[in-house]
């Protein structure tokens, strides 16, 4: 790399490993199309993108944050907690009307006799059969 450019983004930019990073992920997105923030001069886009960073128009702390950006796999969203919902009352039983203190014993699930689930396929009628199988 040019050596003046890089001396000169020292004072912006401390550590030379991070300076060489977002140097790199400037240098790439002026490839992929990202306008450019200072004259072209006939240089190449490392160099460019040293040169916008010697001339503090582009903000080295937001490259930092657009690299680290692009670089993970998985961005956690925050979405709002999901919401408690009210158990379904038992009939004969009091109503809980606190969500937290709900005794989970007190809570029955809808059943099913074997003659009641019998009667039901009995009563399941089968689909036509059309001949385009």
């Amino acid at each position: 790399m040019a050596r003046v450019t890089v001396e000169d983004c020292i004072d912006k930019v401390e550590n030379r490993f991070e300076l060489v990073l977002i140097a790199a992920h400037r240098a790439r997105m002026i490839s992929s199309g990202s306008p450019l923030t200072i004259d072209r001069d006939n240089d190449k886009n490392p160099v460019v993108a040293l040169r916008e960073i010697a001339e503090q128009t582009v903000s080295p702390e937001d490259m930092k944050e657009d690299l680290i950006h692009s670089l993970q796999k998985f961005v956690e969203v925050d979405e709002p907690e999901a919401e408690s919902v009210p158990v379904v009352a038992v009939p004969g039983q009091q109503q809980v009307t606190q969500v937290n203190n709900v005794d989970d014993s007190a809570v029955e699930f809808d059943r099913m006799t074997e003659e009641d689930l019998l009667r039901g396929l009995e009563g399941l009628v089968p689909p036509e059969r059309t001949d385009d199988i």
